[in-house]
């Protein structure tokens, strides 16, 4: 270019009339408006879009703040800048200001996640570790603490470069909430609405600080190690049984297997005790219909009455030093048979004058399986 092509360009480029920007990006928070060494003309225009806000730096001082509207640069609108620049009698000159643009759109669907995991002390598993990651969206509140405190002298800040305070900002006040609320492992991960909320309501005062607003934030998931999940459910499980229904039935379980064992006579009496077991079972399940039924006992001939049925011999059983029972013949099978009492268990009836080990007392032998005949002998010739 030659000098009259420099001079022609300087002169038609002598002032700014029309302050402006037009945003192509989704990603830019702040803008400094460019100046090819140009000075803003006296009564320019200021146009600021819907989602933006101008800020006006003098000398690195901030002066005056513009919202969504569009405005004639004079002394009335530019009180500060006036002031600093020290108009004593009005503005008639040309002048030289950094006009920045800020974004105040809501940025959405911005990513965070703690980066190690998150120690924690629970009073069933001890030391455990948990990750958690989600989502969040804020905006500007304070354009111009913003652009001091944050932007700076850069002349086109993006949400990249903000992104990562901020991540580091939720990392560290998510783990001081999580840790501060003290809450069973498991609800971490059912309560991830109410722990979003107080999250945001702790990290909010942060944010505002230097100019943003956390309008929202979500946390997707919290996640454990495999193996702590498996505990957790296991407990879970246990702590919703029933342990007297889930002993009376693996006991049943018991039985049944040892039924099945055709090693001898042991196997038979479990099985019949195992019987014995079931036939209680359904009689109690149907107690209630049989009182409702009326009972027929079938009369003898001749009016003759049968005598009284025999009293069936009733055990006390000793287990880890306390004394049961009394119980029936058929129940000491089942104790046997569940491994509740053993052959050296401690048994009592009436009629003993002392505690006596099971494999002494003659009609509990046959839980033993030793009641097989030995072989016949063989015939000499």
């Amino acid at each position: 270019m030659d000098i009259f092509g420099k001079i022609k360009e300087k002169l038609s480029n002598e002032f700014i009339d029309i302050v402006e920007w037009l945003d192509y990006t989704d990603d830019t928070i702040a803008h400094r408006f460019e100046r090819y060494q140009n000075e803003i003309k006296n009564g320019a225009k200021l146009i600021v879009r819907e989602g933006q806000t101008a800020v006006f730096i003098n000398e690195g001082q901030l002066a005056d703040v513009f919202g969504p509207g569009t405005y004639d640069l004079t002394t009335q609108n530019l009180p500060i800048l006036a002031t600093l620049k020290g108009w004593k009698y009005g503005f008639n000159s040309p002048f030289k200001a950094e006009v920045y643009f800020v974004n105040t759109h809501l940025f959405t669907d911005e990513k965070w996640g703690t980066k190690s995991p998150i120690t924690l002390s629970d009073d069933r598993f001890g030391l455990v570790e948990i990750r958690a990651f989600g989502t969040y969206a804020f905006k500007i509140s304070d354009a111009g603490k913003f652009i001091k405190d944050i932007v700076g002298t850069d002349s086109n800040f993006t949400n990249f470069e903000i992104n990562e305070h901020l991540k580091s900002l939720i990392a560290t006040r998510f783990t001081n909430t999580v840790g501060q609320a003290n809450l069973p492992i498991e609800l971490y991960a059912a309560n991830t609405t109410e722990l979003s909320d107080t999250c945001r309501e702790v990290m909010s005062p942060e944010f505002e600080s230097v100019g943003i607003s956390l309008e929202k934030f979500y946390i997707e998931n919290v996640s454990m190690p495999e193996d702590l999940k498996k505990e957790i459910f296991e407990y879970s499980r246990i702590d919703k049984l029933d342990l007297d229904k889930l002993t009376k039935f693996k006991t049943a379980k018991a039985i049944e297997a040892a039924a099945q064992n055709e090693g001898g006579t042991a196997g038979a009496g479990m099985g019949m005790g195992m019987g014995f077991v079931l036939a209680q079972q359904m009689g109690g399940m149907m107690g209630g219909n049989a009182q409702a039924a009326p009972q027929q006992v079938a009369q003898p001939m001749g009016g003759a009455v049968p005598p009284p049925m025999p009293t069936p011999t009733m055990y006390y059983y000793a287990s880890n030093g306390v004394q049961h029972g009394p119980v029936t013949f058929e129940q000491m099978q089942s104790l046997f048979a569940s491994r509740t009492i053993n052959r050296e268990s401690l048994v009592w009836k009436q009629g003993m004058s002392a505690w006596t080990a099971l494999k002494e007392v003659e009609e509990l032998k046959s839980f033993l399986g030793g009641s097989t005949p030995p072989p016949l002998p063989t015939e000499k010739f």
